[in-house]
């Protein structure tokens, strides 16, 4: 067992708040470590001030072997690159820098990394832009790095087999737990259902002894009111009837005295906190739009080719109503251009004359950048607002953030409330290019439960085998020119 990092005073303040505030850090040359956090939570920050990008104040990050970092996408170049065998399986051309798409870039920046003889590998996001082989490639490689592994990853099925431990970051401190991304939800939802349980007792007993501590203070007020009509009773009363008094006096003390007993118990109890809710959200559709064609979409031979490179040869798929049906197939394989074929109502392909289409496409939304969040979300929306601020809270935006003008938004905040814009809209028909790149884990999690209640039909692309398995009734593929049923 070898240290690699010891990291002391890790803090870091961004406007007055603590995004990272830990205390020691420490990363051995054995761990193989997924590192996971809200978007903002502070996680490539933190990947910096290991490597030594960033250099807080009296932070000390001591260094005991050499690491390479996979960058999200950025600039890059093929200096340094020694294994041109290994770009090749990774699907790496030497081909300019400028021509790259985010598969390519993506595709090199790992080559670069796997290529150099390091103790670690940090890595934000290697997965993001790859397709279905790319990442099982990568996975394959990362499995017989020997070295230290300290991941960012929004891909579940990667994070499951390739890190045995979690790095939880959160309210700028590291919570471990112990086992893959799947072992940590477990642990979590335990957690979750024992706190809720703890909860659960402690508000059964703090009402009970509210209830019995109101009842104690309801007969020693009764008392009171015998005792004030007492005091009325003219002074000369025999003495028989003020010994009566007197007792009635210790019962009125006995009764406060439970009393004060309760509200002491109730103190000790403490403050439970409440386990996070898991927002159920009910879509409905309305009777206007209303679909009875049994497959609103169909395409039957269809063909699509740029220049000497053919996409689709006499290709066919149906999608049946109310359906949630994923496409997938490899990097440049033409799955964005079938959707805009579709959107376009291209030749061989059929759509309902009632279909009303709703489009995700995350590099291409366009707004007025000075209207407020409510506002943006109310535009052709029949949802009332309680219901609008439920979809956005499940996809974790704070109740204040909801009052925020778009300009503020982040990039991942952006593509969230473009998501819950679209789930909200008046379609019947929602086509989702990626729809969870760049979202952090509880969001694709939340997106995934948005995606399966949604009333209407869904037609998506994603690598993500996990949104696959848990959202998708029918998975098609791109192979070769042809679009073929593989769920």
């Amino acid at each position: 067992m070898e240290l690699l990092i010891k990291a002391e005073n890790v803090c870091v303040e961004y406007t007055g708040c603590d995004i990272l505030n830990i205390d020691e850090l420490e990363l051995y040359d054995y761990d193989r470590i997924g590192l996971v956090g809200a978007n903002g939570a502070g996680k490539s920050t933190l990947l910096k001030v290991l490597l030594g990008e960033l250099t807080p104040p009296r932070c000390k990050v001591n260094r005991f072997g050499r690491f390479t970092y996979i960058p999200q996408l950025d600039e890059v170049t093929f200096q340094g690159i020694k294994d041109f065998a290994l770009m090749g399986k990774l699907g790496v051309q030497q081909i300019k820098i400028q021509t790259m798409s985010g598969g390519e870039e993506t595709r090199l920046k790992i080559a670069q990394a796997l290529s150099e003889q390091v103790h670690g590998i940090f890595a934000d996001e290697p997965t993001c832009h790859l397709d279905h082989e790319g990442i099982d490639f990568l996975i394959g490689q990362l499995k017989f790095f020997s070295g230290a592994l300290l991941i960012i990853s929004h891909d579940r099925y990667f994070l499951d087999e390739v890190v045995d431990k979690i790095w939880e970051l959160k309210n700028g401190k590291i919570i471990e737990y112990c086992g893959n991304y799947s072992g940590y939800l477990r642990q979590k939802e335990e957690k979750r259902q024992s706190q809720a349980a703890r909860f659960e007792q402690f508000v059964a007993e703090r009402d009970r002894l509210e209830r019995a501590a109101e009842e104690k203070r309801k007969q020693a007020r009764k008392i009171d009111q015998k005792a004030k009509g007492a005091a009325k009773i003219n002074n000369s009363e025999s003495r028989g009837r003020l010994g009566h008094q007197k007792t009635m006096g210790s019962k009125q003390k006995t009764l406060y005295n439970a009393v004060k007993s309760m509200e002491h118990r109730i103190v000790a109890l403490g403050d439970v906190e409440a386990p996070e809710n898991i927002r159920t959200i009910r879509f409905r559709q309305s009777k206007a739009l209303a679909l009875h064609n049994p497959y609103p979409i169909t395409a039957a031979e269809i063909s699509k080719r740029f220049g000497n490179k053919v996409l689709f040869e006499k290709a066919s798929f149906n999608i049946p109503l109310g359906a949630k049906v994923a496409l997938t197939g490899g990097n440049a394989a033409g799955k964005t251009t079938l959707f805009k074929m579709i959107l376009n109502n291209e030749a061989g392909i059929s759509i309902s004359p009632k279909a009303v289409i709703g489009y995700f496409d995350q590099n291409g939304y366009k707004y007025n950048r000075n209207q407020g969040i409510m506002e943006f979300m109310q535009e052709n929306c029949d949802y009332q607002v309680p219901e609008i601020r439920s979809v956005m809270a499940s996809l974790g935006f704070p109740e204040n953030d909801i009052r925020k003008k778009l300009f503020v938004l982040s990039g991942g905040e952006t593509i969230k409330l473009l998501l819950a814009k679209m789930l909200l809209g008046r379609y019947n028909i929602l086509l989702m290019d990626e729809p969870s790149n760049f979202l952090d884990l509880p969001s694709i999690e939340a997106l995934e439960a948005l995606m399966k209640n949604y009333e209407g039909t869904i037609l998506f692309i994603s690598h993500d085998k996990r949104l696959l398995e848990n959202v998708a009734d029918l998975v098609y593929e791109i192979q070769e020119g042809k679009i073929v049923q593989i769920k």
